[in-house]
């Protein structure tokens, strides 16, 4: 796909992001708050969907896997102690020509000249530091010792926290604590709708070892994760794994893999699964001067373990799904003619809802009744859309456009009135391929769920 389809595509997706109710504008009245996105109700429902999965194969279906939730607002200290508040920097130049703020590394070099990116101007400024982090104050004295910060990453409070959650889950290496929450990051030049972004959210699991298992379990937690992007709809043939080089990686990092996604904006990492050693832990403890060392009963030795970290991004996430599913064909209209079909193809599991419930007509009283039977029959197994208004191709269309993977019509044949051999059936249409079949009402939760997971 060349560079002006690409950016079609990308600009279709967050019309319908907005129109379809997936994604906003952080505070779009006021003008908007860059770098910052809401999510609406069927956005925050995909994003839920690929939360409570990830924390479903991660913590729930493996024994050497806890959770914890960490607090954001975060003690100077530990990230003092990280090199957060230190290094925790990106070079930063401003044209002054179209006013524009970017990193050092966008600006552009053509015949040993420097331009900016956006306008082409060469009136820029010298590079200087900017750190990242969001500062804030607690308490009621705005001074030094009231300094706090919005957490930059999730990992820091599982590492502050290693110890107590060893002593309370009574885990043997190697283990993991694992994180889904909110983090900060004061970017220079948020872009590519929500893929960077100054409010994210982060799936983090740190998995402590042995220094000798540090390299296996890197290569292992890597296919883990491939696995994970495959099943909620993602293949293999469009996620790529990047060995870190040396000079890229960071200085306590003995292997780094970054697993990236063709976007329409280009191919953009996914997620980073780094063999971290034991840097963080031997950090914390120098600057705490308390213990985070492990003992091994069987060996009777203390060591500090090393940890591999696979760390993925929610919001990125989710734009990779929607990118992903997004899909426009052809389909009949009620009078036969071909029209385009837009089409949002999650797998069924990632899907904001599962099925539409459809009365053939609402000014049927049974049709009606029925229908709103098995909304109820269905709800407790799935999230479902009760939907009357207008054609039933057209209520197909709105589902199939948010992605709903199954449709149920409610018909006269329900009723029994045309056959009473099909009295209490419904139609159950296949969203992608558009299939239909007759099923009993009673078997609806069972096939649904089976399709489903």
């Amino acid at each position: 796909m060349d560079s002006k389809a690409s950016a079609q595509r990308m600009e279709k997706i967050v019309s319908l992001c907005k129109r379809r109710g997936f994604i906003f504008q952080s505070s779009e009245i006021y003008g908007g708050l860059n770098g910052a996105w809401d999510y609406g109700p069927l956005g925050v429902e995909l994003k839920r969907n690929v939360k409570n999965y990830w924390w479903r194969v991660m913590v729930h279906e493996r024994d050497d896997v806890v959770g914890m939730d960490g607090s954001i607002l975060t003690h100077p200290e530990v990230l003092k102690a990280s090199g957060h508040v230190e290094g925790f920097s990106d070079p930063m130049v401003d044209c002054r020509t179209c006013k524009a703020r970017l990193r050092a590394d966008q600006v552009i070099e053509k015949k040993g000249v420097r331009q900016c990116p956006n306008c082409g101007g060469k009136d820029l400024t010298e590079a200087r530091p900017f750190n990242l982090m969001f500062q804030t104050q607690i308490g009621a004295a705005a001074d030094e010792s009231s300094i706090a910060y919005l957490r930059p990453e999730t990992a820091q409070s599982i590492f502050v926290q290693f110890k107590n959650v060893l002593e309370v889950s009574r885990k043997k290496l190697p283990f993991g604590i694992a994180q889904i929450g909110k983090a900060f990051r004061n970017e220079i030049n948020p872009r590519n709708f929500t893929f960077r972004s100054r409010e994210f959210e982060q799936m983090e699991l740190e998995y402590f070892c042995r220094a000798e298992e540090g390299m296996k379990l890197l290569d292992y937690w890597l296919e883990e994760r491939l696995k994970f992007y495959e099943n909620i709809g993602i293949g293999r043939d469009r996620l790529h794994v990047k060995t870190v080089s040396d000079e890229e990686r960071a200085f306590y990092s003995k292997g780094t893999y970054d697993i990236e996604f063709d976007f329409p904006f280009g191919r953009q990492e996914l997620e980073g699964v780094a063999y971290r050693t034991d840097y963080d832990l031997l950090q914390h403890q120098r600057a705490s001067g308390k213990s985070l060392d492990y003992f091994d009963e069987e060996t009777k030795q203390r060591f500090v373990p090393h940890v591999v970290e696979p760390s993925a991004g929610v919001d990125r996430t989710v734009l990779a799904l929607i990118c992903e599913a997004y899909s426009e064909d052809e389909a009949p209209d009620e009078k036969g003619k071909m029209e385009t079909r837009l089409v949002l193809r999650f797998h069924p599991r990632m899907a904001p809802i599962k099925c539409g419930i459809f009365p053939l007509l609402k000014n049927n009283d049974q049709l009606v009744a029925k229908a709103k039977e098995i909304v109820g029959l269905l709800r407790a197994h799935m999230n479902v859309f009760y939907d009357e208004s207008g054609a039933i191709g057209r209520r197909y269309r709105r589902q199939d456009e948010v992605g709903t993977p199954f449709g149920v019509t409610i018909d006269f044949e329900t009723l029994g009135e045309k056959d009473a051999t099909l009295r209490d059936t419904v139609t159950l249409r296949e969203r992608d391929s558009m299939k239909q079949e007759r099923v009993a009402i009673k078997d609806l939760p069972s096939i649904l769920v089976s399709r489903i997971s």
